[in-house]
């Protein structure tokens, strides 16, 4: 996995500030391979909870992340109670790592 110490726990942080303390990131995508250079870096974002307002959500997490990790590349997936599974969720937990 190609993220410091100090990303995942900026990450963690984020998730949990934004998401609530049961909020759980996944990271998926050529950032999960070693053995890769570069590459943007890709988050699955789930919470047991109803996020009423996704867009701001999403900018919330984004605006965040960019402050505590510099400008960075990063794409952002949700999941919350109310989004029905998809391919590309499933996809991002079964080739990702938990942080």
């Amino acid at each position: 996995m190609r993220l410091t110490p100090e990303q995942i726990q900026a990450i963690k942080q984020t998730a949990h500030a934004v998401l609530g303390e049961d909020a759980r990131v996944t990271l998926f995508g050529s950032r999960v391979d070693d053995h890769r250079r570069g590459g943007d870096i890709d988050l699955l974002f789930e919470t047991s909870q109803r996020v009423a307002h996704r867009a701001q959500t999403l900018n919330a997490l984004y605006v965040a992340l960019i402050r505590r990790l510099g400008d960075r590349k990063l794409d952002i997936l949700l999941k919350d109670a109310a989004t029905p599974d998809a391919p590309v969720l499933r996809v991002a937990r079964e080739t990702g790592v938990r942080l």
